[in-house]
């Protein structure tokens, strides 16, 4: 659950310190006061989408830290999977950024980095955020199917659809490329006929072409190269005059005697000796190099035949040998592809019959299964909507078979009958705000144990009811927030009496700029806010019935 939350310079926010607690926390305060902002500050901390305006004006940027403590143990174990799991002490800590300069913002998940997409996903694990916005999505018939598998414990069984729903896909994709006429593919079978040979009649090795043009640059030099070598073969053997590998013999021979006498000269004469074997050695290497340098004059036409031959080819199928060769793999791939066709098209008739097979069986199993869990769905809500006084609110899940597709054979809808012996119809035409909440506060009742979202968050969920409906939905909150973290913004006293963390949101003036403080109540405290809500202002008969609602809390 959330247990902490650190809010610096947000929109009126400049610096707030929140300490939530489990069960039921409320958060009340005047119109204008900054509630939303709270809100706005949760949000920013999940990863959700925010503006720089609400950047607190002069400040360079603003700041949300939550801690999150308690993460049940399937969340801690997609969190470490994710790659952020919770600290020693079971804490994760989400750390928010929000530059004025419109520059995006930094995340930090325990003190690692983190991009706005992956905090998003985190966040969504651990809270849910239900507002006037937020209840939109109650209204998409496509999100319907979604609430009755949860409740119904389905989504094994979906996905087990899904997969082989995605496999008869990916099966009729593979039939529609085997389907070309005839025409067609023979012409392709041509080409790639054409292709395949051109490559193979050369004869292509890897590393070809380098070795090619070294031979090359090596036979068009080859005079130079003879010259040169000739020259340092004179150098080694010499003329009249002697060479090298003479002059350093004498050298030895006049060392030897002079060591005879002088020890160090005598080691020195050793060391020149070692320097004449080594150069008698690479006399012999040049004469054998020199005498494997003859080669025909017309080699250098065949290298530059088959240089061009190479490059005529990566012109057109690749920049190197090696793309070529895997075009050619490639060609051969398909052509044998083309030439099978009947075949592997009669093979793959076969498969998408069985794969149709095995997903209208489990389509028929998904749907079996999802009408069940509907009429228990449609129970339990109707059970909850009349302890939310809305007796007359029917819920029906409509259910109508279609053709296979992603989410099985069935198009669900929530259908609502605003009053008895009214025709249901969707939920967009006909519940107002108030009662989007208060169905939401429903589903979200029945759905209690069907996923693992540790805190929810109900932003004016009071929006257009009030007294005795007012003081049921309090109830209904409190009994949720049995289960998990419940954090509640209203505007009425039945439901923040019902409260077990009471928060104030104050707003103040100082030297011209607005200040909104966030403030923990006491006992009288929330006495005297209760009364504010109830009267407008407090006196001793607001205070009254202030002390009575607190005192009528189970």
């Amino acid at each position: 659950m959330l247990t902490s939350l650190h809010i610096e310079n947000i929109a009126v926010i400049e610096k707030a310190e929140i300490e939530l607690g489990s069960g039921l926390n409320v958060l009340t305060g005047e119109t204008g006061a900054g509630k939303s902002m709270v809100i706005d500050a949760i949000n920013a901390a999940l990863g959700e989408r925010i503006s720089s305006d609400v950047v607190r004006t002069g400040s360079e940027q603003a700041l949300v830290t939550a801690v999150f403590n308690n993460i049940s143990k399937k969340n801690c174990l997609a969190l470490k999977d994710l790659g952020y799991p919770p600290d020693e002490d079971g804490a994760l800590l989400i750390q928010r950024k929000i530059s004025a300069e419109g520059k995006g913002s930094t995340c930090r998940i325990n003190g690692q980095p983190a991009t706005v997409s992956i905090l998003r996903t985190i966040g969504r694990m651990l809270v849910n955020i239900h507002g006037q916005h937020e209840n939109q999505a109650l209204l998409s018939a496509e999100r319907h199917v979604d609430y009755l598998e949860q409740i119904g414990e389905l989504l094994p069984l979906h996905e087990k659809y899904s997969e082989a729903y995605g496999h008869l896909c990916d099966i009729r994709r593979q039939l529609e490329k085997t389907k070309i006429d005839e025409g067609t593919k023979a012409r392709r079978i041509d080409m790639l006929r054409f292709q395949i040979d051109e490559i193979e009649a050369v004869g292509l090795q890897p590393g070809e072409e380098q070795e090619l043009k070294n031979q090359r640059e090596l036979f068009r030099n080859a005079e130079k190269i003879a010259v040169s070598l000739n020259n340092a073969h004179q150098c080694f053997s010499g003329n009249e005059e002697g060479g090298a590998l003479a002059m350093v013999s004498d050298a030895v021979s006049y060392l030897k005697d002079a060591g005879r006498y002088v020890e160090n000269v005598a080691e020195f004469s050793r060391r020149v000796e070692g320097i004449l074997y080594d150069l008698e050695e690479c006399a012999q290497e040049l004469r054998d190099y020199s005498s494997h340098l003859d080669f025909e004059p017309n080699e250098l036409e065949l290298v530059e035949e088959r240089l061009d031959r190479i490059h005529r080819l990566t012109a057109k199928y690749g920049s190197n040998e090696e793309e070529v060769l895997e075009f050619l793999e490639q060609a051969q791939q398909e052509l044998d592809s083309i030439e099978l066709s009947d075949m592997l098209e009669a093979r793959l008739q076969n498969e998408f019959g069985q794969a149709k097979k095995t997903v209208l069986e489990l389509a028929s199993q998904l749907s079996t299964a999802r009408r069940k869990a509907a009429a228990d769905f449609e129970k339990k809500v109707q059970e909850q909507l009349a302890f939310l006084d809305m007796p007359g609110v029917r819920l029906k899940v409509s259910i109508e078979t279609v053709e296979p597709g992603s989410n099985g054979i069935d198009s669900i809808e929530f259908l609502i009958s605003a009053n008895p012996g009214e025709a249901p119809r969707p939920l967009a035409k006909i519940a107002s705000g108030g009662e989007l909440s208060r169905i939401m506060l429903a589903l979200k009742s029945v759905m209690a144990n069907a996923d693992d979202i540790d805190t929810l968050v109900f932003d004016e969920i009071d929006t257009g009811i009030s007294g005795r409906a007012a003081h049921k939905v309090g109830i209904k909150l409190r009994e949720t927030s049995k289960n998990r973290q419940v954090i509640c913004v209203t505007h009425l006293a039945q439901i923040g009496a019902q409260a077990d963390n009471h928060f104030l949101i104050e707003k103040t003036v100082h030297d011209g700029r607005t200040y909104t403080d966030v403030i923990a109540l006491d006992n009288t405290g929330r006495e005297k806010e209760l009364a504010r809500i109830i009267g407008g202002s407090i006196t001793q008969a607001t205070l009254d019935a202030a002390r009575e609602m607190l005192a009528g809390v189970k």
